[in-house]
């Protein structure tokens, strides 16, 4: 099996519910969710981007959501913005909690700023985390914000995660739908994405609208990626790429982190856990079909979505690649989904 690099978790999420004593919970496991640092190292989890995610109050007025999506056709409400004053203290708590993990590991993760830390760490069989932001909420429309936690280790970034933000426009979560859902991004997304190509800092187009992406790719100068997204032609959802963007994402020598999520891969929408591999490799298939063999990785979600029974968790990363094999994937591409084509994007977007 080959060590796999990932293109979106949400641990640290997991980490400030506070469900279980975080020491647990990250240094031994508590048994819930899909991450832990045993269980990473059991299934070879090399690395990853480790998103820093402020969720919404909840609403008691809305329906229960994951129910709702195990029954398409869904149109969920979305949350409204977040103040900056809200997420910016949850923001630097996660950010925090991640300089906790590398600390408390003894030595087992490392954050990491540069594709030749992450080489250095997986060459020493030491797990590297890279911090990456989902939704900017904690960046104020100037982008002061950004510099400082570009200095606390910040390498990527989704200008929104579906709700709005200042700096553009998410997609709803709609199956059937498609991600053509309003405008693009305002003039101070324009600025963020003109910023972080300064910084180096990699722009994540997952939960994106069509026109925020189009306007991402018309500024930008670095690959275009999509952390955490399938294919559109066989799930219909919003949050899924159409081929106009999966071409787009080709034409610039960027990436598709395949997502784990059900509702992203079934073709009817469902999030039930109980499905085979064949919607894995069907995805699989339509993204290297349109994308080429350097244009498809993975990007699980873990810890933010429910998975195929078949994953489970991070100790299902073997299982997939024994389905990939005997779906036909030779040893090299095998070695370019599960990390190589990472690594060389990252490469080309923060340099060496």
């Amino acid at each position: 099996m080959h060590p796999v690099f990932d293109g979106h978790n949400d641990i640290l999420y997991r980490l400030d519910l506070g469900r279980s004593p975080r020491d647990q919970l990250w240094l031994t496991g508590d048994g819930q969710g899909h991450l832990d640092l045993p269980r990473m190292r059991a299934g070879g989890f090399a690395g990853g981007l480790f998103a820093i995610y402020v969720p919404s109050p909840p609403d008691p007025d809305v329906p229960d959501l994951l129910a709702r999506m195990d029954a398409p056709p869904y149109d969920l409400p979305l949350p409204p913005p977040l103040r900056l004053e809200v997420a910016q203290p949850v923001a630097l708590k996660m950010a925090g909690d991640l300089h906790w993990m590398a600390r408390a590991s003894g030595g087992a993760f490392r954050l990491c700023h540069s594709v030749a830390e992450i080489r250095a760490a997986m060459a020493a069989d030491v797990i590297a985390g890279v911090m990456h932001m989902e939704g900017a909420e904690a960046i104020d429309a100037g982008c002061d914000a950004l510099h400082l936690f570009h200095a606390m280790g910040l390498r990527s970034l989704g200008p929104v995660w579906s709700r709005p933000t200042v700096f553009g426009h998410g997609v709803p979560f709609r199956f059937p739908g498609d991600p053509d859902t309003g405008a693009g991004l305002t003039e101070a997304g324009k600025r963020l994405v003109r910023l972080c190509n300064r910084l180096r800092i990699m722009v994540d187009l997952s939960h994106l609208n069509a026109a925020g992406f189009d306007d991402v790719a018309q500024i930008t100068d670095a690959p275009l990626v999509a952390t955490h997204s399938n294919a559109h032609a066989v799930t219909p959802s919003t949050r899924n790429l159409t081929d106009r963007q999966l071409a787009m994402i080709r034409d610039t020598g960027g990436l598709v982190g395949l997502n784990f999520a059900t509702v992203f891969l079934r073709p009817d929408g469902r999030e039930s856990a109980d499905m085979g591999w064949e919607p894995v490799m069907r995805h699989l298939d339509h993204l290297l079909q349109h994308l080429g063999e350097d244009g498809v990785a993975f990007g699980s979600d873990f810890d933010g979505a429910t998975v195929p029974r078949g994953i489970g968790d991070v100790t299902g990363l073997p299982a997939l690649q024994a389905a990939m094999l005997a779906h036909g994937f030779g040893a090299a591409l095998m070695a370019k989904i599960t990390h190589g084509n990472w690594l060389r994007v990252l490469e080309r977007t923060w340099g060496a």
